[in-house]
């Protein structure tokens, strides 16, 4: 399994993030009023950082409430940055306002898992695509509007055209309604789009053409994307690197086939291990994690993921461990949030070694 080439590290990245945090205030009961313990915050971003390049796609895979989708809003400004940097074509949006704001978000666009409450129920599919046009200012003329409305519809497999432009989201399908969605992420033809779980409403016999329709555009216009998705099988497929997230923090990163072909931290080959295989004659052994991912708002101590591994030591109860190249792999740009996998291999492996060069 491997993703495409893109065209990463021809020029510096559209979009970095650096120790970007989104925390959110927890509810207080009646028992911490009473107590006055001090409000506390749900970590659903907890110090990510990474960069996607033009042309190239990331894809940020992980279980459900890991934080991807938290990770992407904040980018896009729907959720504010608690601390951190999050730098769109050089300018840091977090300290952006007014025009300058305004100008990053026109070469940023976000396509929302749910067409249900991301298109306007009272606008019209014509009124719905052009809109991004009527907000940024880009084409005074009605008619030319029109035409590229038509085109950006016809471009994500709504065709003809005309038999959905004087419709409402309501007389659409869940899944005509998410090419909508995507039509009107692409008319402005970004530098940068956050695609959330964008072909989860699809049918299969529609996602690839979807996606295979993103993949085009990056390479044309030389887009980044930041692609969430839970399926793997899409990420192998369409991403040049993954980033696998666990409890608001990215526990391995790198190219996608270093990563699916030689995974180096226990949540990323638990992942793994549940995806079905296309030879029906490969036996395997689905590795199920045990118990639930702890709360957000009560991370453990060292090692968020060590009440889950299944080879956790004492040692990862209270060392946090930072992204690093494991020694099993020398892929550049692999890196792994595990000190099992970080640093010299343990005495047992040296010493095995030494016995098998002698």
């Amino acid at each position: 399994m491997s993703g495409r080439s893109g065209m990463s590290g021809m020029s510096g990245p559209i979009l970095r993030l650096d120790e970007l945090r989104t925390y959110y205030p927890a509810r207080r009961n009646l028992v911490d009023w009473a107590r006055r313990r001090p409000r506390r915050v749900v970590r659903a971003v907890d110090g990510v950082s990474f960069e996607v390049h033009e042309g190239e796609i990331l894809a940020l895979v992980g279980e459900t409430g890991c934080g991807k989708t938290s990770t992407i809003q904040t980018v896009v400004g729907g959720f504010p940055a608690t601390s951190g940097r999050v730098v769109v074509d050089g300018r840091d949006v977090t300290r952006l306002s007014g025009r300058r704001l305004r100008a990053v978000r026109r070469i940023t666009q976000m396509i929302f898992q749910d067409p249900y409450e991301s298109l306007n129920p009272r606008l019209r599919i014509r009124k719905a695509v052009e809109e991004p046009l009527q907000v940024h200012k880009l084409v005074a003329s009605r008619s030319e509007r029109r035409r590229l409305a038509s085109e950006a519809l016809e471009r994500v497999g709504l065709t003809p055209a005309e038999l959905f432009v004087d419709r409402f989201p309501h007389e659409l399908s869940g899944g005509q309604r998410q090419r909508v969605a995507i039509a009107a992420a692409l008319i402005l033809n970004p530098r940068l789009l956050l695609a959330d779980e964008p072909v989860s409403m699809l049918d299969v016999s529609i996602r690839a053409g979807v996606l295979s329709l993103i993949d085009g555009l990056r390479r044309e216009r030389a887009m980044a994307v930041v692609l969430v998705t839970h399926d793997l099988s899409t990420a192998a497929h369409y991403a040049d690197r993954i980033a696998v997230m666990y409890l608001g923090r990215i526990v391995e990163e790198g190219p996608t086939a270093d990563v699916l072909r030689n995974p180096q931290h226990p949540y990323t080959q638990a992942l793994l291990s549940v995806v079905p295989k296309s030879d029906p004659r490969d036996r395997f052994v689905p590795r199920v994690l045990e118990g639930e991912t702890p709360n957000p708002a009560n991370v453990p101590a060292g090692c968020r993921f060590h009440p889950r591994c299944p080879v956790a030591t004492a040692e990862c109860t209270v060392v946090d461990p930072a992204l690093a190249p494991p020694r099993a792999s020398r892929a550049a740009g692999h890196r792994v949030a595990c000190i099992l996998t970080q640093g010299p291999p343990p005495v047992e492996e040296r010493e095995a070694a030494g016995a098998n060069n002698a």
